[in-house]
């Protein structure tokens, strides 16, 4: 009954963290994550070509690279902690090393991403629409489910997202202790 309880909290608080974190509108990874995309793209655009930047938008010469909410992809990073989250039996340090480092992929290629966007955009390339779009639409969930996957292989997860804490609470319930 101890490990059944533990495994209950353990639920209950890694799934009250989910509730809870989206609440303020993601704000906590734009918060976190904003700098930690406009500076190196900053920087990347400044080496290459010579840039300036003015709070969340890079000028390169005198074309406009705005860097909006959606470049900086918090539900995306939102949804890489929902698939952590939501795996059980995952000890706390293997936890925080697995969100840290999906969180670098994410965080590096989306920078990649956003550069070579721009370089599409500053060439005026009729590609630029399109590669945009698929990036965005398609590209980055499926980032997302590769670096999820990754991490599955990698770490040698056994369980699933949700449905195995849902199993785990069915097996529990009292729908199943009736004999």
């Amino acid at each position: 009954m101890k490990k059944s309880s533990n495994e209950i909290l353990s639920i209950f608080y890694r799934y009250l963290l989910l509730i809870a974190l989206p609440l303020g509108g993601l704000w906590l990874f734009y918060f976190v994550f904003t700098p930690l995309t406009v500076y190196p793209v900053y920087f990347l655009f400044n080496y290459f070509f010579g840039a300036t930047l003015d709070k969340t938008t890079v000028y390169v010469g005198l074309v406009p690279i705005e860097l909006i909410k959606a470049c900086i992809a918090g539900s995306a990073y939102y949804l890489l902690l929902i698939f952590n989250l939501s795996t059980p039996n995952i000890k706390i340090n293997q936890r925080l090393k697995m969100l840290f480092f999906a969180f670098l992929i994410f965080l590096v290629v989306n920078i990649l991403r956003i550069f070579v966007l721009g370089i599409l955009y500053m060439a005026g390339s009729p590609l630029f629409d399109i590669i945009h779009r698929l990036s965005w639409y398609a590209g980055s969930v499926a980032l997302i489910v590769a670096i999820w996957f990754y991490q599955v292989k990698a770490y040698k997860l056994k369980e699933i997202p949700a449905y195995s804490d849902l199993k785990f609470l069915y097996r529990n319930s009292l729908l199943t202790k009736r004999k």
